[in-house]
Parts: C-alpha cells; sequence; structure tokens
C-alpha cells in the first residue's frame, strides 16, 4: 500500500514539475533592430506631424466638417466599432471562467425499474437544487484564455484607431483632389473664353481676306482641344464627389461644399519625424499587430496547459423527494471532484500545441514585417514631400516662362514676324504649364496627407467638437 501512494506521490510530483516548464519560454522573440533614426539625413525629433489632431492639422473649414461626418457616419468605422464590442464581451467570458459558476435546478423525474423476474419499482424524483461547478486552474489554461482574449480585445480597439486614421486620410485626399480638379476646371473654361475670341478675331480675318482659311482652322482646332477636355473632368468631379459622400454615409447625391482653391498648410522647411519607437508608439496598426503577437503567445500558453489534468469541483445541494408532501423536510446534497487526465488521444493536444507554436511564429514574423514596412513608408512618404515642392517650385517657372512666351509671339504675331502656328503653340503650352502647376499643388498635398498618415496621425478624437 505504502508504494502506491509513493508510486502517486511521484507522478503528481512529475505532473507538477513538467507542467511548471511553462510552453511558451522557448518562444523566439520578435526581433526589430530599430536604427537609432528613421532617416540619415533627419536629426533626432522629440514631436512629429502626428502629434497634432487632424483638426489642427487641416486648415480647411470645409474638410473639417468632412472629417468629422466622415468619422460619425462612415459604415467601416461602424463595424471596426462593432468588433470592437464584441471582443470585449468575449474577454469579459474568459474573465468570468477564472470564477466558480452558480445555477439552479428544479428536476421533476419519473423512473420506473420493472426488470426480468423482478417486481415493478416506480422512482419519482422531485426536488429543488443549486449547484456551484469551479474548475481549478491548475496550469495556467483560463488565466492564458484570458490573456489572450484580452490581448485580442485591446488589438480591435488600435484597428478602430488605424480604420479612423485610414479614412481622415482618404476624405483629406479625395477633397483635395476635388477642390484641384475644380480649379483645373476653371482653367479650362478661362482658356476656352480666351481661344474663342481668338476663333472670332480669326474668323474676321479670314473673312476679310487678311489671313488664309487655315489659320481660322487652325483656331477652331485648338478651342476644340480645350472643350474636350471638359467631359472627362466632369466626370471625375462627380466621382470625387461620389467617394466624399460614401465616406460620409451618404448617397451620391450628397452636395458637397468645399474651398475654391487649395489651402496651403503651414508647414516647417525641416519634416519633423520623430524617433523610431515614437513610430511604433504612434502608429496603431502596429500597436495591433504587437498585440496580436502577444495574442498568439497566449495562445501557446493555453494549449500547453491543456495537456495537463483539470480539476473541477462541484457542490450541490437542496431538497430531495419523491412527493411534494414532505419536499421541504428532505435535505440533499452532493459533492464531487473529478480530476480527468488525458491518457491517450492519438497526439491531438500535442498537434495542437504545435500549431499555436506555428500561429505564433506567424504573428512574430508578421510583426517584424508590419515594423518593416511601417518604416519604408516614413522613408517613402518624406523623399514624396521633399519631391514634389521642388516639383511646385519647377512648375511654378515654367508658368511664368509660358506666359511670358505667350505674350511675346502674340505681339509678333501681330507685327506680322511670325505665323499664327507659333501663337496657337504659345498658348497650348500656357494651358499645359496651369495645368501642371495645379497638379503639382495637388501632389504636394497628398503627399503631406500621406506623410501626417504614415507618421501615425489622424485617429486621434476631436474630444471639443464630440462633446
Amino acid at each position: 500500500m505504502n508504494r502506491v501512494k509513493y508510486l502517486s506521490l511521484s507522478i503528481s510530483i512529475s505532473i507538477l514539475l513538467i507542467a511548471g516548464c511553462s510552453g511558451v519560454k522557448n518562444l523566439k522573440k520578435a526581433e526589430l533592430n530599430l536604427p537609432d533614426v528613421i532617416m540619415e539625413n533627419q536629426p533626432v525629433d522629440s514631436l512629429t506631424l502626428s502629434d497634432l489632431g487632424w483638426w489642427e492639422f487641416y486648415g480647411d473649414e470645409y474638410l473639417r466638417d468632412i472629417i468629422q461626418r466622415t468619422l460619425e457616419n462612415n459604415k467601416r468605422l461602424q463595424i471596426a466599432a462593432a468588433k470592437v464590442e464584441q471582443a470585449q464581451k468575449l474577454y469579459n467570458v474568459d474573465k468570468a471562467k477564472l470564477f466558480p459558476e452558480l445555477y439552479g435546478l428544479v428536476p421533476f423525474n419519473h423512473e420506473t425499474n420493472d426488470y426480468y423476474k423482478e417486481r415493478y419499482i416506480p422512482d419519482p424524483e422531485l426536488g429543488i437544487k443549486a449547484s456551484i461547478r469551479w474548475e481549478a486552474d491548475l496550469w495556467g489554461s483560463l488565466t492564458w484564455a484570458k490573456r489572450k482574449s484580452g490581448a485580442q480585445f485591446l488589438a480591435t480597439v488600435e484597428d478602430q484607431r488605424a480604420m479612423r486614421m485610414i479614412l481622415v486620410s482618404e476624405a483629406a485626399s479625395a477633397y483635395f483632389r476635388l477642390v484641384a480638379l475644380d480649379n483645373e476646371l476653371e482653367i479650362v473654361k478661362h482658356t476656352m473664353t480666351t481661344r474663342q475670341e481668338g476663333v472670332e478675331l480669326a474668323r474676321i480675318r479670314y473673312e476679310g481676306g487678311l489671313t488664309s482659311e487655315t489659320v481660322y482652322q487652325q483656331a477652331k482646332v485648338q478651342y476644340a482641344t480645350a472643350a474636350a477636355l471638359i467631359p472627362r473632368l466632369e466626370y471625375n468631379i462627380e466621382l470625387n464627389e461620389n467617394v466624399l459622400a460614401l465616406l460620409m454615409g451618404c448617397y451620391p447625391d450628397e452636395e458637397i461644399k468645399r474651398s475654391k482653391q487649395l489651402k496651403d498648410n503651414t508647414f516647417p522647411d525641416r519634416i519633423p519625424i520623430g524617433l523610431p519607437s515614437q513610430l511604433l508608439e504612434r502608429r496603431p496598426d502596429v500597436r495591433a499587430s504587437e498585440l496580436r503577437l502577444e495574442s498568439a503567445l497566449d495562445g501557446v500558453g493555453v494549449s500547453w496547459a491543456n495537456r495537463f489534468p483539470k480539476l473541477t469541483i462541484e457542490l450541490t445541494g437542496g431538497v430531495e423527494n419523491d412527493k411534494f408532501k414532505g419536499l421541504l423536510r428532505s435535505p440533499f446534497s452532493y459533492v464531487a471532484e473529478n480530476f480527468v487526465a488525458p491518457i491517450v488521444d492519438f497526439g491531438r493536444r500535442k498537434n495542437n500545441y504545435k500549431a499555436a507554436v506555428a500561429a505564433y511564429e506567424e504573428a512574430r514574423l508578421g510583426y517584424e514585417q508590419k515594423v518593416l514596412e511601417v518604416f519604408k513608408e516614413v522613408v517613402d512618404a518624406v523623399n514624396s514631400y521633399s519631391s514634389s515642392l521642388k516639383s511646385v517650385e519647377l512648375n511654378n517657372e515654367l508658368l511664368v516662362a509660358a506666359d511670358k512666351y505667350q505674350d511675346l509671339t502674340w505681339k509678333q504675331y501681330r507685327a506680322g514676324t511670325i505665323n499664327y502656328i507659333d501663337v496657337l503653340d504659345a498658348q497650348r503650352r500656357y494651358l499645359e504649364a496651369q495645368i501642371a502647376l495645379s497638379n503639382a499643388h495637388l501632389d504636394e498635398h497628398l503627399a503631406l496627407v500621406n506623410l501626417y498618415k504614415v507618421l501615425g496621425g489622424g485617429w486621434q478624437i476631436n474630444e471639443v467638437t464630440s462633446d
């Protein structure tokens, strides 16, 4: 008998030692190897663009209104909020599993036994009972599960913030495209007015015998070329209006109020992009990836702990009798302890653990990849913004030169020193320069919007407005 006791004790100690060797200790941690600075040619900054709320960063009142309506009504953001609510409730479920469960039972049974060669035996049962059931968290399975769902809940919170950041960027980009298209349409319409005057002048000169019909037809072609640009511009304007309406949760017939020109956002010559660690802290999509890595780690802990025995304790008390009479005077109690240990499961628990480890590796590599992608996005965005500033400067010079070229050719044509085709060429180049400068300003604004987003700006809540 003593040998049996010693054997049972040895088995119990062995189980405790095995379970104590947590299955997460040997997992490889994420290796980020963050650089000292995000860009070599940029100084270390304690501040960054993302420190500004979107309502501070964007100065256009119409744009601010569009962004606010987008954050209030956008369906994608509402879906993200519903996912947060769902994850929070599931987290509450896993937290509750650490505590005993109390439930009531009112049995009313009527069992009969009429076995072969034995007398008929009725066995009715009537009772009122309450039970408490509790699973002991011996190996931390329930704790790991709670941590896992907690990390998943926090990840959905970060997903919601990331969605807010994306929507702010999409709204600003669509708005600036719309204003730029309005500006381009205005340029084309003004050009058509000027060219209509040229057509009329060419007609008069042709009919008066001062020029050939070729000049008149050239003027008509130049006018028609500008006119052909309008349908495409009007179509693209409507498309961008519909994009903004969808973002705001409206139907396509929504009126989009906007400014007449692209407003300049005040921005320093030196771009403050912050420190590498700050970038990881500010980007909600990076934090979500890190939390999913933590959730995968907790999942390994759950699968490891599930390989060991489970202890459940159940206490039941109440009254029980075979009829109503005397029911309240018939106390009933029941105590059960179950220590269930897997013996043969054909590798099911072991493979579940290995699958959880593989899922952790996937999450770890995904997190490392996400960090690399984020740094690439920032470097690309900084370079894009710098390039857009140079493009604006060069296109400004081009517009000035094209304007002078147009003026000079017109004077020379009137003096009879050049042909009318040279005037038309100068007018065409001036129109192209106007449109190119408009597009350069648009690229500058879009680059600025993207830079603000990739640095982690835009997900903050406007507390003043929300109150």
